[in-house]
């Protein structure tokens, strides 16, 4: 069931999407899902849809691990398609007992799951194509601004950004203790809902615990590292906006205003 889940994971290279800014990046996704949000029209979705596989393309991630980042996300987005389906009133196309499919429900249904669908497409390449510590100094930068205003924009960064990175560890571990717990008779995958959550009790305090002696570990490692809260710190590699950059806000600034105009 965890088996082979990449969100959050880095994937290092050297195409046109892995040396842009990461501020870039986290600006362009961000315009990218107001697009998709906004979009109404066929000729929207296909341009979107195009524009999400050509990012695809040019991040030169391979293909299967872009469509393992959906796997965790895959009984939200059929469920909220189902709800749709069978809870927006219109004009009936099947009936089963209290239940209703109209033709209105599937339109919304599928507008919903391919922008569900393609919104965590952008956000994994996101991730794939951006270290932990690029996207922390991105985050960083960005509401530096609101530091002004006393918002602890460093600390929300380091933890925003430990969340994302520790994820796929934390997916690792409770696939390693699934197996092993399996291979001492265990069974995941039989009984009533109920039951099932039953038995995962033993798994997530198992993971919990797990997970708490991860975050000691690194409290010891950034203490040893002379990591204080507050402390200013310089880095080795600052974040400088190229021409790369400024043309790609500049299309993604574009798109944004064609979507609206033409949605």
């Amino acid at each position: 069931m965890l088996e082979g889940i990449t969100f959050g994971q880095y994937i290092p290279g050297q195409s046109v999407i892995h040396r842009l800014d990461p501020r870039t990046k986290i600006f362009c996704a961000l315009v990218f899902v107001a697009a998709t949000l906004l979009a109404r029209s066929w000729a929207a979705y296909a341009l979107l849809t195009g524009l999400a596989l050509f990012f695809i393309c040019l991040s030169r991630v391979p293909w299967r691990l872009v469509g393992k980042t959906l796997k965790p996300f895959w009984p939200i987005i059929i469920l909220t398609f189902l709800l749709q389906v069978f809870f927006t009133p219109g004009q009936a196309v099947f009936c089963t007992g209290v239940f209703q499919v109209t033709a209105e429900g599937i339109e919304a249904g599928g507008q919903l799951f391919w922008r569900l669908t393609v919104i965590v497409i952008v956000t994994s390449l996101l991730t794939l194509t951006t270290s932990p510590l690029d996207l922390t100094a991105a985050v960083e930068g960005l509401l530096a601004p609101l530091a002004r205003a006393g918002l602890p924009a460093r600390e929300l960064a380091m933890m925003m950004t430990l969340a994302i990175r520790f994820l796929p560890t934390l997916l690792r571990e409770a696939f390693v203790i699934m197996k092993a717990q399996q291979a001492r008779g265990a069974s995941f995958h039989s009984g009533w809902p109920w039951e099932r959550l039953a038995k995962a009790v033993p798994l997530l305090v198992s993971l919990f615990a797990g997970a708490l002696r991860r975050a000691e570990e690194l409290a010891a490692a950034m203490e040893a590292r002379c990591y204080r809260v507050g402390a200013a710190r310089t880095r080795m590699r600052p974040l400088r906006l190229g021409r790369r950059d400024f043309l790609a806000i500049v299309v993604a600034c574009s798109l944004l205003v064609v979507i609206v105009i033409f949605r």
